[in-house]
């Protein structure tokens, strides 16, 4: 009895259950933490209060700019322009189409900070191509979906803005932090790609002359700016993570109406819709998380769970161990904005304890949760890539599992050489 008494195993259960039945994750988060306050008599009052500090901080303004602007890149034909142009680069050697797929993933990445969203952007264009070219579709349809998790690595990133602000860590550290750690990964499903299109005979189409090449470099040129002037605009001082989240938007527009002319009214409306759609569901996660992170240390549930992990072993090597896998578990289930808000409180405490490196915990993190994109049974990049190319998760799953096996080993690595991390902000006096 006194069990059903405990706030702090209500706390836990009126998350899940709802969870399990497959409500919203924003849903479950603030219906747990209202009733949680209004049982146990917590001040509800505060509630209203406690929603809108979660949202109301300038940091978290870059959310809504880096999502319009990945939307706005991709509805003007930026995408499209830039996967034309490393087609006609890789040419038909043997995986060329794949190991593009990863660099482009890679790119776009640093336009839209989003893993659903790249997908979304380059699947309908890559996707068919590699077919069209003599890949299995399955295999194409899981190379664009497992690489679509380096957009939130590669900065900018929505969820390295969400780690600064949790954990009170500078975004630009966290932007530059990224940049090596994302092209570990990214170098990991290239020779990954590779392999797995020698065995199968998988190659691309041939390129067009040195006129059709510079055509294709001409065309994607203002699409390439782009991460130079969102990534140069912040390492120069010129403006802020979240001013160049404005900045970006702004540029996408710019290039849509005055260079590519594909900016109508109609495409307008769609990106704005979009835009306010993919923000209101990122927000409302945001704010019902934070709640729940409040009351989770309220009642105890940080600390008891934080006792329980550092109880099983004082080595650094078991613990972060411990916690990579219980990540990698959450990450089927949950996304990664979600998770942040949910577990670094309790694993604010484990890090201090073990003097862990927090731009490195960040960047490792968010480099688990990447796969958890790809990884069922929730897979939100699997799940975008099978409605896109018309087939199923279980026929994408299997083609998956290389790629999958390629990125944890890629996170191995990063876990046990943190130096690769900390070099480019340290270099650059970020930390």
């Amino acid at each position: 009895m006194s069990l059903l008494k405990d706030p702090v195993f209500w706390t836990l259960a009126l998350f899940l259950v709802p969870l399990v039945v497959r409500v919203p994750i924003g849903v479950s988060l603030g219906f747990a933490s209202f009733l949680i306050v209004w049982l146990w008599d917590m001040g509800y009052q505060m509630l209203s209060y406690n929603f809108f500090a979660n949202i109301a901080k300038f940091p978290l303004l870059a959310i809504p700019f880096f999502i319009l602007a990945g939307i706005i890149m991709e509805k003007v034909g930026i995408a499209e322009r830039i996967v034309g142009l490393i087609k006609q680069i890789v040419g038909d050697i043997t995986g060329g189409l794949a190991v593009a797929t990863v660099i482009v993933a890679a790119f776009w990445g640093a336009v839209s900070g989003s893993g659903p969203a790249t997908v979304a952007a380059i699947g309908l264009i890559l996707i068919p191509s590699m077919a069209q070219a003599g890949y299995d579709k399955a295999f194409a349809t899981a190379t664009v979906s497992v690489a679509s998790g380096l957009a939130i690595i590669i900065p900018p990133s929505i969820s390295f803005i969400v780690y600064g602000d949790i954990m009170q860590q500078s975004v630009g550290a966290m932007f530059a932090a990224g940049v090596i750690p994302g092209l570990i990964v990214a170098g990991f499903l290239c020779f990954t790609v590779y392999l797995m299109s020698r065995r199968h005979g998988y190659k691309g189409q041939p390129r067009g002359n040195a006129a059709v090449v510079l055509k294709s470099l001409a065309d994607a040129f203002w699409g390439l700016m782009t991460p130079v002037i969102i990534l140069g605009g912040i390492y120069g001082g010129v403006f802020t993570p979240t001013e160049a989240a404005a900045v970006a938007a702004f540029y996408g527009l710019f290039v849509g109406l005055f260079i590519y002319r594909t900016l109508t009214f109609r495409i307008l409306y769609d990106i704005l819709r979009e835009s306010v759609v993919s923000t209101a569901v990122v927000m409302l996660v945001v704010a019902c998380a934070g709640l729940y992170s409040w009351l989770g240390a309220t009642v105890g549930l940080i600390d008891k769970i934080a006792g329980v992990l550092l109880g099983v072993s004082s080595n650094p090597t078991v613990i972060l161990l411990m916690i990579n896998i219980i990540l990698l578990f959450a990450g089927m289930l949950l996304d990664a904005n979600s998770i942040m808000y949910i577990f670094l409180p309790i694993l604010i405490p484990i890090i201090r304890i073990m003097n862990w490196d927090p731009i490195w915990f960040g960047v490792m993190m968010t480099v688990n949760l990447a796969i958890g994109q790809v990884t069922p049974p929730v897979a939100v990049n699997l799940f975008v890539g099978a409605r896109i190319s018309g087939l199923t998760m279980e026929d994408i799953a299997k083609p998956a599992i290389p790629l999958i096996i390629a990125a944890v080993l890629a996170l191995a690595v990063l876990c046990v050489f943190p130096i690769l991390t900390t070099y480019l902000p340290t270099l650059m006096k970020l930390m």
